[in-house]
């Protein structure tokens, strides 16, 4: 495990699972829960999921992770979209697990270089993708130009 020089720390409670609430210590995430009605609870209106905020995290590092990416190679990917899918559902070997789908879209960089920055970002940049690896299955589709 690599260990880390820490620059900021987030840190977030929850009170009662997935049933609950969750909210930062600096108040800037605050969200009700619940367990969706697909996986047997009552997907109450107006709450969030874990996966949600894992899948909303995910996507915005990536999205910071390119952008990094791309200017460190002199290319603009300051507006890539990217989409994240986290699912979860029982693993072969008991309990549960999450997999991953990421959606990278810039119709302004043509598809190759748009890949190449992808590739580099996720495996050596992203720290959700290097949480993740050998861990949690994710795959990533790329659309350019």
């Amino acid at each position: 495990m690599d260990r880390i020089k820490p620059l900021f720390t987030a840190t977030a409670t929850a009170t009662g699972g997935r049933n609950g609430h969750t909210e930062s210590s600096d108040h800037s995430v605050s969200a009700d829960l619940s367990l969706p009605k697909a996986m047997g609870g009552p997907g109450k209106p107006n709450t969030t999921t874990p996966e949600h905020l894992f899948a909303a995290g995910y996507a915005a590092c990536f999205g910071g992770a390119l952008d990094f990416v791309g200017k460190q190679h002199s290319k603009d990917a300051s507006k890539v979209k990217v989409t994240s899918n986290v699912s979860i559902g029982p693993r072969d070997g008991g309990g549960f697990g999450l997999a991953v789908k990421l959606l990278v879209e810039d119709p302004s960089l043509p598809q190759a270089e748009l890949a190449s920055l992808v590739k580099e970002a996720h495996e050596k940049i992203c720290p959700y993708s290097h949480a993740t690896r050998n861990n949690v299955d994710v795959q990533i589709e790329v659309k350019g130009a």
